[in-house]
């Protein structure tokens, strides 16, 4: 089966997004719990590449793939996961990156939406947090996903956040004391990191 990327995010509202991350079907992963299990012999690196025994995965349909069956296990390791067969995977960070941002919406009626490296679609909101780790000086943003997963939030799409939240700042206020950005009814802070 072929597979037809998403178009420009830029050219879609936000509820046409909603729509195209609502159709989406992904396997059934949280639901399958095979007894088999063994080493992928897989590592994703901290920059989003996917490698199999140190062999760069380079086609974009494999990753896509593998992407759709992975998650994450109470114990905080990487499987891809079959009905039967759960292999582990090395992930260096997190397995995904937010590569773009478009924004909808004012203050608490804000969406944003946010394609990842896969060219999924994924509109923030209470269950698909942002959630800011590292330090002040050195912030490492992510978005929360599905199945216990995480995209890290390319350090220019963070910017794009900053500079969204900065814009709805009072008049006159000029400190970084508060950065609080709306999506989907849930608010989150830019200037607040997160317990690992």
């Amino acid at each position: 089966m072929p597979y037809d990327p998403p178009p420009e995010m830029q050219d879609l509202s936000l509820a046409e997004i909603a729509g195209l991350v609502a159709a989406r079907k992904l396997p059934p992963v949280e639901q399958w719990s095979p007894q088999a299990e063994s080493d992928s012999h897989m590592r994703i690196a901290t920059d989003g590449r996917w490698y199999h025994r140190d062999g760069l995965i380079s086609r974009p349909a494999m990753v896509r793939l593998f992407a759709s069956v992975l998650r994450r296990e109470d114990d905080g390791r990487y499987a891809l996961v079959t009905p039967f067969e759960k292999q582990w995977i090395e992930v260096e960070d997190a397995p995904l990156l937010a590569v773009e941002v478009k924004s909808e919406g004012n203050g608490e009626q804000r969406r944003l939406a946010f394609r990842l490296n896969t060219d999924e679609l994924v509109v923030s909101g209470a269950d698909r947090p942002l959630i800011l780790r590292g330090s002040v000086d050195e912030p490492r943003p992510y978005l929360g996903l599905a199945r216990g997963l995480e995209a890290r939030i390319e350090r220019s799409v963070y910017y794009d956040l900053v500079e969204l939240a900065l814009a709805e700042q009072p008049d006159g206020a000029d400190d970084l004391a508060s950065l609080p950005i709306w999506s989907d009814g849930a608010c989150f802070r830019l200037d607040r990191i997160s317990a690992a």
